[in-house]
């Protein structure tokens, strides 16, 4: 089964057309996702004019596989992130986190999105047999951080005793799809113009921003904002202190009315994300339950249906009401060495070149806090979240992980030594793809439903990694800092901005010609 995504099913990733003519604007957006749109939507009501590029769709990227909890209850632990950025920096965090959600709430009821958008309650419990001591410190350093939170005996999931747990207040859900279509009507109603289909190559700073294409056209603008979940124009700064992880979600139909909405999140390692989407329709009988987790580094994932199965298996366990699992997908978060984004200017670029990055399974609300802190910089006011998310910050406390993350990456330039992971095309089932080693060169290869082998080098053009094939996307991705490719090996997603190098596609022995394939959704 490939993937199946609920927010497709029942949403609008709609395109523009692609750039044709040289523009100038105040600002220029790289990127259509939440970051992106947000960035571009609260600087367009600032009556700065503002073009947004993106290679895709709206929403095209990452934004449309995440499951849209909107939580200052933070991914990575208050203890942790309290170790790396002291109290003052967790009060911040959640800080600017509850501010992210107040502020989608703000912009549905301004621009009318129907998005159902809710407020709900968030449930933290732990694994059987773990840890109450655990669970006892978090409840600690969140309320020294100002969230509000408490001890409750059990999470709400009828059936199951998952003991005591935390309960967080006034967290948020939404359908990003229909989020993400709203604000695009609603920048475009201010003014602003997005482009899809075009394909950024390079993001020049200086007295003037240059935003080069690959089909020629360029935009002139005084800043630009790179927000391509992660940055193509910034090579070594940022890429090797942040990490790219596959995250995978199930959906599974459950009877209306059974399961208490809200977000649930347990402490395994890796954890697992829970949210209830509601029917809309008055007259339906069943619910989506969207499970996610099972995380592992991107490249480092052999066996997608295993991880299918154990999201099934766990959420199962805990509501065994749970019918057909109907939806499955995955996606990529970036997850920093220190647990925060990095949001502001690139490091080592010019003074109105800003990124935004390292979502760290927080996208909705680490993309909606860009918005606003982009906002306030290019404005030219003051923002306290400043120093907090700065990108080219280091804190001391995260030493040991981007050690240990730099030795995961260099592990995976090993994989020039290794053999293919089949001997010969023969050995590719049509509709999969395989890494088969020509002599000293590797070379992605993949079987359409022909038979027709298209082959590409397996060099991925960010920084030389072999990329390897996901069974479940149909793509191939880089293990190291994760782009990712279609079939083919047209450039999907950052940090790599070109193709990879093509080889001539074979059937039967012979050279064919490649066949044409349309610009990614």
């Amino acid at each position: 089964m490939r993937s199946n995504n609920r927010w497709v099913e029942t949403g609008e990733m709609s395109g523009r057309d692609p750039l044709r003519q040289d523009l100038r604007a105040d600002v220029c957006v790289v990127g259509a996702g939440v970051a992106g749109l947000t960035t571009a939507y609260l600087l367009a009501r600032e009556g700065r004019t503002v073009v947004v590029l993106d290679h895709g769709r709206i929403a095209g990227g990452e934004t449309h596989h995440t499951t849209a909890h909107l939580s200052n209850a933070m991914d990575d632990g208050f203890v942790r992130l309290e170790r790396v950025h002291r109290r003052a920096g967790v009060r911040l965090a959640v800080e600017s986190h509850g501010a992210a959600i107040a502020r989608i709430e703000s912009i549905v009821a301004d621009e009318d999105i129907a998005c159902d958008f809710d407020r709900v309650d968030g449930y933290l419990f732990e694994p059987p047999g773990g840890s109450a001591s655990h669970l006892a410190g978090e409840l600690a350093a969140a309320r020294r951080a100002g969230s509000a939170v408490e001890m409750i005996s059990r999470a709400p999931i009828e059936g199951f005793d998952t003991g005591p747990c935390l309960r967080f207040s006034a967290q948020g859900q939404l359908h990003p799809l229909k989020y993400m279509h709203g604000l695009a009507i609603a920048f475009e109603r201010l003014g602003g113009r997005i482009f899809g289909g075009t394909h950024v190559t390079a993001v020049h700073g200086g007295n003037e921003a240059e935003v080069l294409t690959r089909d020629g056209p360029v935009v002139r603008a005084r800043a630009a904002v790179v927000a391509t979940n992660s940055p193509i124009n910034n090579r070594f700064a940022l890429h090797t202190r942040q990490v790219p992880y596959r995250t995978f979600v199930i959906g599974g139909i459950v009877p209306k009315g059974v399961v208490t909405k809200g977000l649930y999140w347990d402490t395994c390692d890796p954890y697992h994300y829970v949210r209830l989407e509601a029917a809309v329709d008055p007259t339906a009988t069943t619910d989506v339950l969207l499970v996610g987790g099972e995380d592992a580094r991107t490249g480092d994932v052999h066996d997608d249906e295993a991880r299918y199965r154990r999201l099934e298996s766990w959420a199962r366990a805990r509501w065994p009401m749970m019918g057909e699992v109907r939806y499955r997908w995955s996606g990529q978060v970036y997850e920093p060495v220190d647990g925060l984004a990095f949001i502001g200017k690139n490091p080592l670029d010019s003074d109105n070149v800003y990124v935004a990055t390292g979502d760290s399974g927080q996208g909705m609300t680490h993309g909606t806090i860009a918005g606003v802190l982009l906002t306030d910089l290019i404005c030219g006011r003051k923002n306290p979240w400043t120093w907090l998310y700065d990108p080219g910050r280091v804190r001391l406390g995260s030493v040991t992980e981007y050690a240990r993350d730099q030795v995961g990456t260099a592990a995976h330039y090993a994989d020039w030594l290794t053999p293919g992971e089949v001997t010969g095309a023969e050995g590719i089932a049509p509709g999969e793809g395989a890494i088969l080693r020509k002599g000293l060169q590797k070379v992605a290869a993949y079987k359409d439903d022909d038979g027709v082998v298209h082959m590409c080098s397996a060099t991925c053009t960010h920084l030389g990694c072999v990329v390897g094939w996901n069974r479940s996307e149909g793509i191939w991705e880089c293990p190291c800092h994760g782009s990712r490719f279609d079939a083919f090996g047209r450039v999907l997603n950052g940090p790599a901005i070109s193709d990879l190098a093509a080889m001539p596609a074979v059937a039967a022995g012979r050279a064919k010609k490649k066949k044409k394939v349309m610009e990614p959704a």
